[in-house]
């Protein structure tokens, strides 16, 4: 596992060293010289993953479920071979396929970029701490990994060619983004790469240019220890041989698509994809793992529920945690018209950030509303931006399920310190 938790380790472990070095308000009194390991953190953090997945391989065999440890390929519709470390070739056979082989990182088409860089993949397994880094990219993926590093103690920029968090709520988004810039994350925006060169036993020489407000452009070098790549990733299927038993795949992200009769399954019935393998399906492990159950339960007994992919709820683990479930503001407006949305909103101060004067300029929640023609406000989307962000947006689609208005939500509505506004001003 590569993915959500050494992710998730990590930012742990860099806000605990930004909570160390406020402490003394809470009297606490902290030694000079504390700093922090990455050796230590690194071999822990996958000595964790490894008994996961060894627990997992346990899981397997108590339900007398067959683990091959191999590559696999169709052979044909209702066949797959599997090679294993040995070169080895088993053939399988079965009625009914799945197909969740997920996605890798993939490296821009520029010079020294392979060479020389890195991936998000493979920060968790640096034997040495990475130094002054740059990341390459603005999705969540770069902007969380971009926020550990900055505050496990490295110096760390992020290069952004347009826009941050493409796809999310974007004042939210200019609101994670300016928070990360005040912690200390040096932005180079409207910038782009255009070659990775070695300079040194550990540092690369990057050249990229800058679109410059006017239009004009401006070339810059600086020299990193590490470069990492967070600019998408690709679904694992071109080795499968899917496209030869007609299984229909995107052309351009290489990821299975749907039928309309259910989302999971593909052009080639017996044949099922979930997870980040599924063209269209949020890139998340617990959607997967849902999706999955659900699947099981479809084609081995009487259930018909289907995976509902709309109303998920997402945390970006930045610095200070992102969460939303339902519509961004941008596209509440598009479906809805301008007119007929209005946003409840309100910055806040937690209370953990009383005496430690942590900054709580970012802090900042607000509901997505329709107007309806009863006078009602229904809500289409929320997004919170504090501490602990994933904890207070992952109960929020249960609570939709029976909470429609605003006039269900009284807390928020008698905490607003602004007034309503009207997405089209």
């Amino acid at each position: 596992n590569v993915g959500c938790i050494p992710k998730k380790l990590m930012h742990q472990s860099a806000l605990v060293g930004h909570i160390i070095k406020k402490s003394s308000k809470l009297g606490w009194h902290i030694p000079d010289g504390v700093s922090h390991d990455w050796e230590v953190l690194r071999n822990n953090v996958n000595s964790y993953i490894r008994s996961l997945n060894w627990g997992y391989r346990v899981q397997l065999k108590d339900k007398a479920v067959e683990y091959i440890n191999g590559y696999g390929s169709f052979v044909d519709s209702h066949t797959v071979a599997a090679v294993d470390k040995k070169q080895t070739t088993r053939e399988i056979t079965a009625d009914q396929f799945v197909v969740a082989v997920g996605g890798r990182p993939q490296y821009p088409n520029i010079e020294g970029a392979a060479e020389f860089g890195i991936t998000s993949d493979d920060i968790f397994t640096l034997t040495s701490p990475p130094g002054k880094t740059l990341v390459v990219g603005a999705s969540y993926v770069a902007l969380e990994c971009a926020g550990f590093l900055t505050g496990l103690g490295c110096e760390t920029s992020i290069m952004v060619r347009s826009i941050c968090l493409r796809g999310f709520d974007q004042e939210m988004a200019g609101l994670v983004s300016g928070h990360m810039e005040r912690e200390g994350t040096r932005f180079l925006r409207n910038s782009t790469p255009l070659k990775l060169e070695r300079c040194g036993e550990r540092e690369v020489l990057v050249t990229w240019h800058t679109t410059n407000a006017d239009s004009s452009v401006t070339q810059h070098q600086d020299v990193f220890n590490t470069v990492l790549f967070a600019t998408g990733r690709t679904a694992s299927t071109k080795s499968l041989g899917l496209d030869a038993i007609g299984v229909d795949l995107h052309p351009s992200s290489g990821k299975i698509i749907g039928s309309s009769v259910s989302p999971e399954q593909s052009s080639v019935s017996h044949i099922s994809a979930v997870g980040d393998v599924l063209e269209g399906c949020p890139e998340l492990t617990p959607v997967a793992i849902r999706a999955g159950k659900l699947l099981a339960r479809r084609l081995f007994s009487s259930s018909t529920e289907q995976m509902d992919y709309q109303v998920v709820p997402t945390t970006v683990f930045t610095p200070l945690e992102y969460g939303c479930v339902g519509l961004a503001e941008e596209d509440a407006i598009k479906q809805y018209g301008g007119d007929n949305v209005e946003v409840f909103h309100a910055y806040y101060k937690p209370l953990e950030y009383a005496l430690t004067e942590m900054d709580s300029a970012s802090c900042y929640t607000k509901l997505v509303c329709v107007k309806e023609a009863s006078g009602e406000h229904r809500i289409v989307g929320f997004h919170f931006l504090g501490p602990n962000a994933g904890e207070a947006t992952q109960g929020l689609p249960l609570a939709c399920d029976w909470v429609e208005h605003m006039s269900s939500f009284p807390v928020v509505l008698e905490s607003t310190q602004q007034p309503p506004r009207r997405s089209s001003n």
